[in-house]
């Protein structure tokens, strides 16, 4: 049996470590840092978040050298760095490449993230990180690692599932080939839009959850977060183009459990401490990395008022996580919103 293929992962943060250290169980893995000295640092001390590094990778601080050895990268850093990023590494990339991205946001072009509470923002001014790797480079062949990853647990060798999604057989096949392991269940959907758009949307279910908790509710209430949140997500798919199908799946109702329920969750734990009276900027200002749920929420919240969607989850998370409005005065709201049918978009 041939030895699986190198490959190389941009972004050595929590997931990024974490992703490492799984795909070295198959084969080597270079990863990139932009930081040199952390690069130097980690190779040299091969500890990174408390865990030790696999003796099959290597941190660099150099692309070209990756790119030169991986055809498959794995491109895994927040989304408001996504584009430049894929700006920084596009001149040593090549339409061989293939990469597969594990980043749960979305790309904003064509308006200052700080003004669209006073501009707005529509379908166009959003992107995907597939789109951006596409607008951003000569690479065709793309994917996206979407599912339950809380990369804590994964960091901690605790088994997981992950859902490879991508329009090509090929990136699903060679993904799976060096993915696959004892500790990782790897499903495959060709739902590439849909994958992307319930890993990234769940992050604002999961951010309110935590304020639930935080707050001290219950898990009555929880649940309905949770599943009036899924119905949310999916009128909001539906919205941007994608159909129901990866809502269903791993990269949705599963990524959205582990989400919306744990406290390794950095959403979660988030929303916790906003529902246990912190403020949005003490709590971004001593949180280690970002909370995708918080951009996500500023960005959705805009994007439904331009397509007149109905998201009263949305908008009163908006509402106590920007605005400071009473958490119980926004759960009386949703407890008592006309919601009249319970599943309707089956």
């Amino acid at each position: 049996m041939p030895k699986p293929e190198t490959v190389g992962i941009i972004g050595a943060g929590t997931f990024g470590t974490a992703m490492a250290n799984l795909l070295a169980l198959n084969t080597e893995v270079l990863v990139y840092s932009r930081n040199k000295e952390l690069a130097e640092k980690l190779q040299k001390d091969r500890l990174r978040f408390g865990v030790k590094l696999h003796d099959r990778v290597t941190v660099l601080n150099d692309f070209e050298e990756i790119a030169d050895r991986c055809q498959l990268i794995l491109p895994i850093v927040p989304s408001n760095n996504f584009r430049d990023m894929m700006r920084s590494v596009t001149k040593h990339l090549q339409p061989s490449h293939v990469m597969i991205h594990g980043t749960k946001g979305f790309d904003i072009t064509g308006v200052d993230e700080q003004d669209i509470p006073m501009t707005g923002i529509d379908r166009r001014q959003v992107h995907t990180m597939t789109e951006v790797i596409l607008e951003e480079s000569v690479v065709v062949r793309v994917g996206a690692l979407a599912g339950p990853n809380l990369a804590r647990e994964l960091l901690d060798g605790q088994p997981s599932a992950s859902a490879i999604a991508s329009k090509f057989d090929e990136v699903i096949q060679r993904a799976d080939a060096v993915l696959s392991s004892p500790q990782l269940h790897v499903f495959h959907t060709h739902d590439l839009l849909g994958a992307e758009l319930a890993g990234v949307l769940k992050n604002v279910v999961a951010l309110g959850s935590g304020i639930l908790k935080g707050y001290g509710l219950g898990k009555n209430v929880q649940a309905m977060l949770i599943t009036r949140g899924l119905h949310e997500m999916i009128h909001f798919g539906r919205a941007l183009g994608s159909d129901n199908t990866a809502f269903f799946g791993t990269a949705g109702i599963g990524d959205l459990i582990a989400t919306a329920t744990s406290s390794k969750s950095r959403n979660y734990t988030f929303g916790f401490r906003l529902g246990s009276g912190e403020n949005l900027e003490e709590v971004r200002a001593t949180s280690q990395e970002l909370a995708e749920g918080v951009r996500t929420l500023m960005i959705t919240r805009h994007l439904a008022k331009n397509l007149r969607l109905r998201a009263p989850i949305t908008e009163m998370l908006y509402r106590i996580v920007f605005e400071n409005y009473p958490i119980a005065e926004a759960m009386d709201f949703l407890i008592t919103y006309p919601y009249e049918v319970d599943v309707d978009f089956l």
